[in-house]
């Protein structure tokens, strides 16, 4: 099946990209409903209404095919458009636990983690369009890659599963001493700047420490979402419109999330095992067909059995059935 190459497409999606992102930094500044002031229920309301904008445009996205193509090729696209965003959607919940250890750690406060989220959610945008066009790329002139691949998500779903992840100290690992290497590193901070001026000398906050880190800890994420969508298709533009929309609202979700992180325990071993099946799926491609129906009611079954397994299991949940 061809690939979705009109130019016009990706001229709005890109505006569309640009408008959306403007509105969410505009938003974060000026309402208190909107960003780490929000309550648990304006997070909510904001990550659904996220969630919406993506079912409207794979709406919009089966339009434009359906009169441009077939029904066939509308029917596929939106189809390979929606598990690919659930999967992205799904990975990008782990990955906003660990921001929430990294702001835990270098002490940053909700009233200025929205800053922090406002630069990684843009950069995390540009890093994604690179990625995905070199990997789409390499994936045209190199199948083999696919196996590859294939097999690094089953072994990071397997490590994800079956090895306890403690807690790292980030202040004792490598990155923090080569930051502290090269910057001059402050506790004071001014407001939410970066880099502050004391005596005639600048310093880095901790503001500039954790958006270091939760830059580097976005690209080692997009190592893992990234292939995981090719196993459900090699076009670029569904590829990239999967994972803008993924990103697009993390701030509401972490913000959601953020509140409730010791209720959903479980969950890291659902990815773990969205990992495991979809690296599955990319290797066993040449031999045995999976189709995208098949791939989404996985994705979406395991989702909902360790979200519902979370809660049930969840200690308040155990506490009040003693």
């Amino acid at each position: 099946m061809q690939n979705i190459s009109g130019i016009g497409i990706w001229v709005g999606f890109s505006i569309f990209v640009v408008v959306a992102l403007s509105l969410d930094t505009f938003l974060s500044k000026k309402h208190k409903n909107f960003g780490p002031d929000a309550s648990m229920r304006a997070s909510l309301c904001w990550t659904l209404l996220w969630v919406l904008c993506a079912f409207i445009f794979n709406g919009i996205l089966w339009c434009y095919l359906a009169f441009t193509t077939d029904a066939v090729t509308a029917h596929q696209k939106a189809l390979d458009f929606f598990t690919g965003y659930l999967i992205e959607k799904s990975l990008s919940v782990d990955n906003l636990f660990v921001f929430y250890m990294i702001f835990h750690q270098f002490q940053v406060s909700t009233r200025y983690q929205k800053r922090v989220f406002t630069y990684g959610i843009w950069s995390a945008v540009i890093f994604r369009l690179i990625l995905i066009m070199l990997g789409t790329y390499l994936v045209e002139r190199f199948h083999f890659i696919l196996y590859i691949l294939g097999l690094f998500l089953i072994l990071t779903g397997f490590k994800m599963f079956f090895f306890e992840k403690k807690e790292e100290k980030l202040k004792e690992g490598i990155l923090f001493r080569l930051i502290k290497r090269y910057f001059r590193i402050t506790d004071e901070l001014k407001g939410q700047q970066f880099f502050i001026k004391k005596n005639q000398l600048i310093y880095v906050t901790r503001l500039f420490v954790a958006l270091i880190f939760i830059e580097i800890s976005d690209l080692i994420f997009a190592f893992d979402s990234i292939p995981a969508i090719f196993a459900i298709t090699h076009d670029p533009f569904i590829v990239w419109t999967s994972n803008i929309f993924a990103i697009l609202g993390l701030r509401a979700l972490y913000f959601l999330l953020a509140g409730m992180a010791d209720r959903f325990a479980l969950l890291k071993y659902g990815v773990a095992m969205i990992l495991i099946f979809v690296g599955f799926k990319m290797i066993v491609e040449p031999v045995l067909h999976i189709s995208t129906l098949f791939s989404l009611g996985i994705v979406i079954g395991i989702l909902l059995s360790f979200i519902l397994s979370s809660l049930y299991f969840h200690p308040r949940h155990k506490k009040q059935g003693t």
